[in-house]
């Protein structure tokens, strides 16, 4: 997709879509619109009144160029009656994308030229174009795809824009090619399979990208990611990313991400009902966001030193599979009994936070598709957010509202940790189905130490049986743009104290 910048007048572009945003008490007076409106003999405002058309965030107008325009087609979409927010002009980006994902050609007017605005439009454009077609033959395959996107503005265009574009277009691919991973299905995106992606992709932006195999994990020392390994003929991986800028302020911050990589889930011997299994894919799409996440951080050259921490297997029915009842150690020292074997998340995690502690990290997060108790709370488009540390919550709660991910802060609720008492080991692995997501959170709690952490469960958001206003259906790419933001600031801002 080329993407390129013009000082022109809206009606006189030749292009397949024209997407114009409007925003305020009053659209019909946008001067945009009432240039279109003239070129169009009246029929826009028209348009407009016999439709109702507000402002309304999301709302969408489209009419025919009618040969008055050299556009074939015009799209006015509503957004808001405030001034745009980064979220919103990302959102009419998604809405631009999508309408021109099967044209050859796109224009949007840009309503505001600040950096971080447009950044924000053009990877919402690229994210809107989005189609998973590697499976697609003969008909079904798209027969074209959006190849060139002009963004309009009557601003005086300078190095900066073209940065801002350039760096929109990245962070819309690096959504992308977390999509990708989580839409791949199991058969061919298998532990190894995501280790190579990982290391291909590392190499390709220039980072380090280190991988153990099965017997290197046993010298590492992770007996909870094997355990879970135990049912699968398929051999199980390790995988550290590293980002490190050649020069860091005395006081920068070692941010340190960990991705669930479960590359399918059968629910192990406790299986899953066939229903609950077959999207069971999407397990690791923790792992598809840390990629896509410390490999951008890279490619923007962000000022904070980023490692992407992933522990991957699947969780298969094999005759060594684990068992409820057993017990294993973990890298951390503690023992813990397995209560249900479809709550391998926790396990593998558990592993790698440990591991992750030990890089001293200024803060820790994890991301996780890790209950189906999370989504029952929060529904299928917001993540729930777990912390030890009120500073790191607020921050990340901030990053989130700034670019328009939805999380919502949930508790680590201390009356919750007794279901965790084993009487055979230092823990359970479980506890009861009520506030399943807050006693994962607390296991998950036992392995980072002094850690600043934050658990981000994104059950729900990661993978989506229908498209929402901003993500499409089935894997989205959740959690890159908030993690992003939270790196941005990170490089302005020094870290916060610890908390007492």
């Amino acid at each position: 997709m080329k993407i390129t910048l013009a000082r022109e007048a809206p009606q006189t572009l030749a292009t397949d879509w024209l997407v114009v945003g409007v925003s305020g008490k009053k659209p019909q007076s946008d001067p945009t619109i009432v240039k279109l409106d003239r070129a169009l003999g009246g029929a826009l405002i028209a348009g407009m009144k016999e439709e109702s058309f507000d402002a309304k965030l999301g709302k969408t107008l489209a009419l025919d160029g009618r040969a008055r325009l050299k556009a074939k087609q015009l799209l006015v979409v509503g957004l808001g009656d405030s001034a745009p927010s980064i979220a919103t002009l990302r959102l009419l980006g998604v809405k631009a994308g999508r309408v021109a994902m099967s044209r050859a050609s796109l224009a949007v007017v840009v309503p505001d030229a600040g950096p971080a605005a447009l950044s924000a439009l053009v990877d919402g454009i690229v994210t809107g174009a989005y189609r998973y077609t590697r499976y697609l033959t003969g008909p079904r395959a798209p027969k074209r795809q959006l190849a060139k996107v002009t963004l309009v503005t009557d601003a005086k265009l300078s190095a900066d824009h073209r940065q801002a574009v350039t760096e929109g277009q990245l962070t819309g691919d690096a959504v992308n090619f977390a999509r990708d991973l989580v839409n791949c299905p199991p058969n061919d995106l298998t532990a190894t399979v995501l280790a190579n992606e990982a290391s291909e992709r590392s190499k390709a932006v220039g980072i380090a990208c280190k991988v153990w195999d099965k017997k290197g994990i046993e010298k590492l020392g992770m007996p909870l990611l094997l355990a879970v390994n135990r049912g699968s003929t398929e051999e199980p991986r390790f995988i550290h990313i590293t980002y490190k800028p050649k020069s860091l302020p005395a006081n920068a911050a070692r941010a340190v991400f960990v991705g669930k990589g479960l590359t399918f889930d059968s629910g192990g011997l406790c299986i899953k009902p066939s229903a609950s299994m077959i999207d069971m894919k999407c397990d690791m799409a923790g792992a598809a966001t840390t990629i896509a996440l410390v490999t951008l951080a890279a490619q923007l050259q962000l000022p904070v030193e980023v490692h992407g921490i992933i522990g991957s297997t699947d969780n298969m029915t094999g005759g060594w599979a684990y068992r409820p009842g057993d017990v294993f150690p973990s890298r951390h020292g503690k023992t813990v009994e397995i209560i249900n074997t479809d709550a391998e998340g926790r396990l593998v995690l558990a592993d790698a936070l440990a591991y992750a502690t030990e890089l001293q990290p200024t803060y820790l997060i994890d991301h996780a598709t890790l209950t189906g108790a999370c989504t029952v709370a929060l529904g299928a488009y917001r993540a729930g957010l777990f912390s030890n540390d009120a500073g790191l919550l607020e921050r990340y709660k901030r990053a989130a509202e700034q670019c328009g991910e939805n999380f919502w802060a949930l508790p680590l609720d201390e009356d919750l940790k007794d279901e965790l008492k084993s009487s055979i080991a230092d823990l359970k692995h479980t506890g009861s189905r009520l506030g399943g997501a807050i006693t994962a959170a607390l296991f998950l709690r036992e392995f980072v130490g002094e850690a600043r952490w934050a658990h981000l469960d994104i059950a729900g958001p990661a993978f989506l049986e229908k498209p929402s206003a901003a993500m499409p259906k089935g894997g989205t790419g959740f959690g890159v743009l908030t993690a992003l933001q939270f790196l941005r600031e990170l490089a302005e801002q020094p870290p916060l104290p610890a908390q007492a």
